[in-house]
């Protein structure tokens, strides 16, 4: 290994692209400008991640004097550690860190291996957009002192604030952008007053030195706005073009410079006046444009702001008294109540129970993690036994669930097909640029005069922004007034999937069964006043359906020490409570003689081994529901039912479904699974069937999961099951037909809105390149274009719903 160093003649650093002017530092025929590019690139080589330089040229970030052994000491204190982190386990922690270094595929690259760098992370992945990293790592192999330092080594030193993170951040004023649009108007305008005279004398100034005066001062007003106003469309299509990639500025670009490049070479050679205020006006229309777009954009702010109605509730406690209220109102200190399967909405303090908490939803483990009074809970963690009584610590962050809820790392990979639109928008560009060079050489070739209009027109007037944003704000307005009509949805994906529906599967108990509405009757043993209350009390800790509508019927008020709590998915639960020892369930649960199978739903109830007897609950199906199922049929609508009840009410159910209808009953959650898999092989229409299921998110999740389109019904939001796709409130079922009517005719919508966009683009070409329009006309035509588009299809989206009878 040969080391030397060369300072004669300036070269570019291999790492990160400055010159090698100080010092050149030579390692294997590679220069680098310090010895911390030079260290990034042995560590990269020594972990094969040098792919890394083969995706970008010069790709990395000046490494010199960002790594200082103490600077990142005060990451070491558990307090900080504490304001920093989203999970914090035994084995593992989860941080998300700002990354303002981030510009290209490089990084992404190399950000999303650091796990081959060092052992102790365990997995990393980028948000581009927001320019941030979601990082996991062991902290017995590393330490958060060292994950940021080797950040900062490597380039990418993380701002860190210390700031309450759950502030809510204010829209931000983009100034430079109105200095922009200013600049470029205020010279616009006096460059089409100084033209005036050009105009209106066909060229022919009879004053002497009045026309080159003019020119010249035009020349000058020209120059803020081609290296200022414009400036944001060339460093645009410059990354774009350094990813190898050719956006939608790429051509902008290339028309402003053309424009100006040959109105400078007719100024400075006394051949003519150039075009500048085509151009000025190709700058000034394009900003406003899109200003007008992005303000378009954040005035229906569906950007997830959908979240805003995700129905997330918890029940807390005032005053000695139990209530329900969204997770938006939570206050720090507030009390809350989490029984067994529901999520902790925010970090929390045990108070009172025994916690065994469910971390899947947050960091992937399964395994359940026994907490003491006084730990410090997660949210996203699911309780898994007894209720238990928290004290919240910080306020309730809703995105933070909703953000683990999309998280690809624990989930499948439903719903992950994009728009149809994508294929076609991805080459657009490159289409663009060969009916540029067409429209070159047809012009070179008939009339010189016309090129530069002609081209300069045709690379400005397309617009593939029309496509692009004809789904996302068709869909975006869409999840809110799916939002607004109680079915809440996981992201926009799920529209295109629920439109391709052609077999519902729906599950009986809390699905098409009403929870709160039921009779409820007691058949055997009187049990004393402490009995019931030790059934109310372990009754109280289940979240399932039954046992709720037990514990409410029963209304004996008591302070039972529950010691012991489990619930078996799908047949009861054992608890000891006061020293008693309870089960409560299905008769197969109980290993009893006396607990029979018999008709009707029975929740059956043993004491210290003694059979007591059973509660009776007399199900009232939920309103509305005789009609969507007939809704359903005349849609041609596969329907099933599966049930982890007994057959007492398959007489009822063949009245709602008729005989055509399956009807399975006991079905354990793996059968139902299974029978989801098996309906999803048999062709329908030449295809695969697509499955929806509707749940009850409890003893469902493994086939809500399976399914194309999971929906968990649910009265209680507190109870959502992050293996759904969708909510829907139970009040709402019976509008299921009209919500998967509406998915479909926005996909309807997308389509039209499609072909209007290509429409437009081939109307405005064949103008462009017959030399019929104008630059600054075809500026103005491009940001209306995209902008009339996405009036219109939220227009339609929404004219769409009220026809269908939503809000």
């Amino acid at each position: 290994m040969n080391i030397k160093t060369i300072t004669s003649i300036p070269i570019q650093c291999y790492h990160c692209g400055d010159n090698c002017s100080d010092e050149d530092i030579v390692l294997n025929d590679k220069h680098f400008c310090c010895e911390g590019c030079k260290q990034v690139f042995l560590l990269l080589n020594e972990n094969d991640l040098c792919v890394y330089y083969d995706i970008d040229q010069n790709p990395g970030i000046k490494a010199k004097g960002k790594f200082i052994s103490d600077r990142f000491a005060y990451l070491d204190d558990d307090e900080v550690q504490q304001k920093l982190v989203q999970f914090s386990s035994a084995t593992q922690i989860n941080i998300v860190f700002s990354l303002p270094q981030m510009h290209c595929s490089s990084c992404i690259f190399l950000l999303e291996n650091l796990h081959r760098i060092d052992a102790g992370i365990i997995r990393s992945q980028t948000n581009f957009q927001r320019k941030e990293v979601f990082i996991v790592f062991d902290p017995q192999k590393i330490s958060l002192r060292k994950v940021v330092e080797l950040l900062a080594f490597i380039g990418y030193e993380p701002s860190i604030s210390l700031k309450d993170t759950v502030e809510k951040k204010s829209n931000g004023f983009n100034r430079q952008r109105i200095y922009k649009i200013g600049i470029a108007g205020f010279c616009f305008a006096n460059i089409m007053m100084l033209s005036f005279p050009e105009y209106f004398s066909s060229g022919h100034i009879e004053q002497k030195g009045l026309k080159e005066t003019f020119t010249w001062l035009n020349l000058f007003l020209s120059l803020p706005v081609l290296l200022y106003s414009a400036s944001g469309f060339f460093i645009a299509a410059w990354k774009g073009i350094r990813q190898k990639f050719l956006n939608i500025d790429a051509p902008i670009a290339l028309a402003i410079l053309v424009t100006y490049a040959r109105s400078y070479y007719e100024i400075i050679s006394g051949r003519g006046a150039g075009y500048l205020d085509s151009g000025t006006g190709i700058v000034f229309f394009m900003l406003i444009g899109r200003w007008f777009q992005d303000k378009t954009y954040d005035s229906f702010s569906f950007d997830r702001d959908y979240l805003s109605y995700f129905p997330l509730g918890v029940s807390v406690v005032k005053n000695g008294t139990e209530k329900s209220i969204p997770v938006t109102q939570l206050q720090k200190g507030d009390r809350i109540i989490i029984r067994h399967g529901e999520m902790i909405p925010a970090d929390s303090v045990l108070l009172n129970g025994a916690a065994n908490i469910d971390y899947s939803f947050v960091s992937g483990e399964n395994i359940p993690v026994q907490k003491q009074e006084g730990d410090l809970l997660y949210a996203g963690g699911k309780q898994m036994g007894g209720a238990i009584e928290l004290r919240v610590a910080g306020a309730a962050s809703q995105s933070y669930i909703t953000q683990l809820w999309n998280n690809d790392v624990f989930h499948n990979k439903k719903n992950k097909e994009r728009s149809f639109i994508h294929p076609w928008s991805r080459y657009f560009t490159l289409a663009l640029f060969t009916v540029a060079i067409g429209t070159l050489i047809f012009w070179w070739i008939n009339d010189p005069a016309k090129i530069l209009p002609a081209v300069s027109s045709v690379l400005i007037v397309a617009c593939p922004c029309s496509l692009l944003l004809s789904a996302t704000f068709t869909y975006g307005n869409m999840l809110r007034i799916f939002g607004k009509n109680k079915m809440y949805l996981k992201n926009a994906a799920v529209i295109e999937s629920l439109a391709k529906i052609d077999t519902i599967v729906f599950d009986k108990t809390g699905t098409i069964t009403q929870n709160h509405a039921a009779g409820i009757s007691y058949k055997g043993t009187m049990l004393s006043g402490k009995e019931q209350a030790v059934v109310q009390t372990a009754a109280a800790q289940s979240s399932h359906p039954l046992s709720k509508m037990i514990a409410a019927w029963l209304q004996v008020k008591s302070s039972n020490k529950v010691q012991a709590f489990k619930e078996h998915t799908g047949k009861g639960l054992h608890a000891t409570i006061d020293g008693m020892d309870i089960k409560m369930g299905a008769a197969d649960f109980m290993d009893n003689d006396n607990a029979v199978h018999d008709t009707g739903t029975h929740v059956h109830v043993m004491l210290n081994n003694v059979y007591k007897g059973k509660f009776g609950i007399n199900n009232k199906y939920r309103d509305g529901i005789t009609k969507l199922i007939q809704n359903l049929d005349r849609r041609n609508f596969k329907m099933a039912v599966l049930s982890g009840d007994n057959a007492a009410e398959k007489n009822n159910l063949q009245q709602l479904f008729g005989n055509n209808v399956p009807l399975l009953f006991n079905r354990s959650p793996q059968q139902k699974l299974e029978y989801i898999q098996k309906l999803q092989l048999r062709q329908h229409n030449n295809k695969n069937s697509k499955v929806l299921m509707l749940g009850d998110g409890l003893n469902d999740a493994g086939a809500l999961m399976q399914s194309d389109v999971g929906i968990a019904v649910s009265d209680n939001a507190a109870q959502f099951s992050p293996a759904c796709d969708a909510i829907l409130e139970g009040e709402k079922l019976c509008l299921l037909d009209q919500f998967i009517a509406y998915a479909r005719s926005g996909k309807k919508i997308v389509t039209a809105s499609f072909i209007l966009s290509v429409l437009y683009n081939i109307v405005g070409l064949s103008f462009a390149v017959q030399g019929l329009l104008s630059p600054m006309v075809a500026a103005i035509l491009m940001p209306a274009s995209s902008i009339s588009i996405v009036l219109l299809v939220t227009l339609c989206s929404g004219i769409s719903a009220r026809l269908k009878g939503f809000n």
